[in-house]
């Protein structure tokens, strides 16, 4: 298996910096979600959850048992903007869930711990 592709980390800080700078910025919010989920995975590592942030990405993540067929038993999926929220810390787990902008199904589909990813905040 090929190793996955990875974000230098000063481009993806840069890439959400920019994103949070002008949020109609394409190029700039599909490098900070793709960085995000990337580091999401590597602070959580597993394959027990997969995140979904259509259309710029996904990742399985999560310790536990690994999924590897048809539709995954945890999942969190979300769009772009909301993605970026809760990394950047603009937004919570539990105010995302409650407004419905966060689907998440599966007892580990859980990612509050985790949330808003060290990676991504201001100094």
């Amino acid at each position: 298996m090929p190793p996955r592709r990875r974000t230098d980390p000063a481009v993806g800080r840069a890439a959400v910096a920019a994103w949070r700078a002008d949020p109609t910025d394409t190029a700039a919010r599909r490098t900070a979600v793709r960085f995000t989920l990337e580091e999401l995975a590597d602070i959580a590592p597993g394959h027990t959850v997969e995140v979904r942030v259509p259309p710029d990405g996904a990742v399985q993540a999560v310790e536990g048992p690994r999924h590897t067929r048809g539709t995954p038993p945890n999942v969190v999926e979300t769009d772009p903007a909301t993605w970026l929220a809760l990394v950047t810390g603009a937004q919570t787990w539990d105010e995302a869930l409650a407004s419905g902008k966060v689907a998440a199904s599966g007892e580990r589909a859980d990612l509050a711990r985790w949330l808003p990813l060290q990676a991504t905040r201001t100094r």
